[in-house]
């Protein structure tokens, strides 16, 4: 069965420091991406979203571990530990370490310094004592030291793993008796080789693994996580350029070690390091021989020329426009531009991609060359496109502007965030990309999208005098049975595949892999719609990513297809999802949410009559009955002790709620 936990989610709230941050993410990432989204989260994420069932791991990174139990003590370390408890993974490093012990004992009698006190996470069912080595200084490199780590190699079975390595360390402490621990649910993974500074009782445990009813818990006093070449030179601190040094030398079996804590603790670690790509070119180009001049003559009020140069300076971006004749003469010159301009906003190895410049590319005369875009074919996507308005009614423009770009930070973004140029874009122009670093969710979530994922956002302009009877809501519900009927409208063979519509915004597939009982649905895409007013209409990014060809993270639609049935291409598939969305998008401008789109709707939905629990309403039980079709709010029938309506109705806008469809829970968003 496929796992739909795929998130790996690191806490980034109160205590957290932003180096510690930063060097477990770029860590992460290198080593478990594609496979998982490796994603910031909150503290406020983590006591009020559904996050669980979709976490892999879970990490606490370095800081001060009194502002996690400011934040987390009650019920968001009750939330935690269910999660590990029912198999879920935790990994502390140095402060996510102490706050995962039973207790905490840190510079005790150093009185600026010292904290002690009981923990509630007690995954280590005793001390971590520390610091292990004296110097420690908050928000100071003072204290920091290459340490010497004697890895426990029958701990990590057949998995190639060093016999020692030599890890970065700032205040860290020792876990007190680990080695005698009586019970067998604690497992030391490497200890300090170095004298401690303070008593570690039996052993000198500096990372264990503790196992939490299904789950697992390894906590690292050390940071294995920091690369040497992400640390800041310390001139002023003495013997610091060596530290680097010795951590440099010893690169390869840090890595080595991490990996195999990470395969330990069940994840999928990649075999090569992928990291994070660099952003590419945005290419223009249009199914209409003169529509891209056509647009540049549109935004042309936007457009600021200086030196010859070309640039639009919205709110969120700066774009430069670039010559499509200049492009292979340059080559080698604009591969370089692009690197240090990414290495300007770089710090600890970590982009601020916000602020690199993006290049867009209109191509006025012709599709980009297959070379510019070896990842997309332009010419199977208009050549898709135009075949299927033909045999689509009311299907004409959305889709014949096209903005691609082989890496991009998020193709909802790139629009939301520049309502400048929002605002003089068409209706149906989209934005599609091969890869995303910061893509958006619903809320909070965000994610590293791969390849082979269908990602593309349109841009919508909703009347505003038709509000109140076509409801800006309904567009994510219409976008929903577009793509179902996209796909399986596809081509011939399609029609039976089984996906199906999640409320509000998701949708499922059958999972092939599963057997007997129950039918098992897993979450293969998302619907995210961002509303702007502009102009006498509601400017809408409507922005969707559909798992299809890609083998990671989870099931695609490319595991679903019946023997014998055409290819699946991301280019047709778009063509096709951006008809259907075209055409029902017009059938709704004149009929609102109809008793036919209701119908279709229906249809796909995996919602009637299931039972679900009203959390916000104290835990009433209720039934779904569908949506509204007024302002598209979920409506659900209370229920008694026998299953039975009472008759009572409850009203669930999907923007103040969350549908945790498995668990039958639907909980109030604050």
């Amino acid at each position: 069965m496929a796992s739909s936990r795929l998130n790996v989610l690191v806490y980034t709230g109160i205590g957290t420091t932003v180096e510690s941050v930063r060097h477990c993410i770029w860590t992460l990432r290198r080593l478990l991406s594609p496979n998982y989204a490796v994603i910031p989260i909150t503290d406020s994420i983590l006591l009020k979203e559904p996050w669980a069932s979709t976490c892999a791991l879970l990490v606490f990174p370095g800081g001060a571990d009194l502002g996690y139990c400011q934040a987390l003590n009650g019920e968001g370390n009750r939330r935690i530990s269910d999660f590990v408890r029912k198999g879920g993974a935790y990994l502390g490093f140095c402060a996510g370490a102490y706050y995962g012990s039973a207790r905490c004992e840190f510079e005790v009698g150093n009185k600026p310094l010292e904290v002690v006190g009981n923990r509630e996470l007690a995954f280590f069912p005793g001390t971590c004592r520390g610091g292990a080595f004296q110097g420690f200084e908050y928000r100071s490199e003072k204290g920091a030291r290459a340490v010497r780590l004697s890895i426990n190699k029958k701990a990590f079975g057949d998995t190639e793993v060093p016999a020692e390595t030599v890890s970065y360390y700032n205040g860290g402490g020792v876990f007190v008796d680990a080695a005698s621990a009586k019970s067998n649910k604690v497992e030391v993974l490497a200890s300090y080789e170095n004298e401690i500074d303070v008593d570690g009782g039996d052993g000198k445990a500096a990372v264990v693994m503790c196992s939490i009813g299904n789950g697992k818990a390894l906590l690292t006093s050390p940071h294995p996580e920091f690369a040497a070449v992400n640390l800041h030179p310390q001139p002023n601190i003495p013997g610091y350029a060596e530290l680097v040094d010795i951590l440099s030398d010893s690169d390869r079996s840090r890595v080595d070690f991490l990996k195999a804590c990470l395969s330990k603790l069940g994840l999928d670690v990649s075999e090569n390091e992928a990291g994070v790509p660099s952003l590419s070119r945005l290419h223009i180009s249009s199914l209409e021989e003169t529509g891209v001049s056509e647009l540049l003559v549109s935004i042309a009020d936007i457009i600021e020329k200086e030196n010859g140069e070309e640039w639009i300076r919205a709110e969120g971006d700066t774009f430069h426009i670039q010559n499509e004749d200049t492009i292979w003469s340059v080559e080698g010159l604009q591969k370089s531009l692009t690197s240090s301009d990414e290495s300007e906003h770089t710090t600890n190895g970590i982009t601020d991609y916000n602020k690199v410049i993006k290049k867009v590319v209109p191509h006025e005369k012709s599709p980009p060359h297959p070379k510019l875009t070896p990842h997309f074919n332009h010419g199977l996507y208009f050549s898709s496109l135009r075949r299927y308005q033909q045999i689509t009614p009311q299907a004409e423009d959305w889709g014949n502007l096209l903005m691609y770009g082989e890496v991009v930070t998020s193709t909802n973004t790139i629009l939301e965030r520049n309502p400048k140029l929002l605002s003089k874009l068409p209706t149906g122009f989209t934005v599609s990309a091969t890869t995303q670093v910061a893509g958006r969710g619903r809320g909070s979530n965000v994610w590293v999208s791969p390849a082979g994922c269908l990602i593309f956002s349109t841009v919508i302009s909703h009347p505003a005098h038709l509000a109140m009877s076509r409801p800006v809501v309904f567009i994510q519900y219409i976008a929903a049975i577009a793509i179902v009927e996209a796909v399986q409208s596809y081509d011939r063979g399609y029609d039976n595949i089984p996906i199906k519509l999640k409320w509000p915004n998701d949708i499922y597939a059958l999972d092939p892999t599963s057997s007997g009982g129950k039918p098992h649905y897993v979450k293969i895409g998302g619907i995210l719609s961002q509303c702007t007013y502009s102009n006498g209409a509601y400017q809408i990014v409507l922005g969707i990513g559909l798992n299809t060809i890609n083998p990671r993270p989870t099931i695609s639609i490319s595991d679903l297809l019946p023997a014998g049935v055409p290819d699946l291409h991301l280019e047709t598939l778009l063509a096709r999802i951006l008809t259907r969305l075209e055409a029902i998008h017009k059938q709704f401008l004149r009929e609102g949410f109809s008793r036919d789109l209701e119908g279709r709707y229906y249809r796909h939905w995996l919602h009637t009559g299931q039972a679900v629990t009203l959390e916000a309403e104290g835990g009433v039980k209720a039934r779904i009955l569908g949506i509204t079709n007024d302002w598209g709010m979920l409506r659900a029938e209370e229920t008694d002790a026998s299953g039975r309506g009472t008759g009572k109705i409850w009203t669930l806008q999907s923007d103040e709620n969350s549908f945790d469809y498995w668990k039958g829970l639907v909980r109030r968003k604050t």
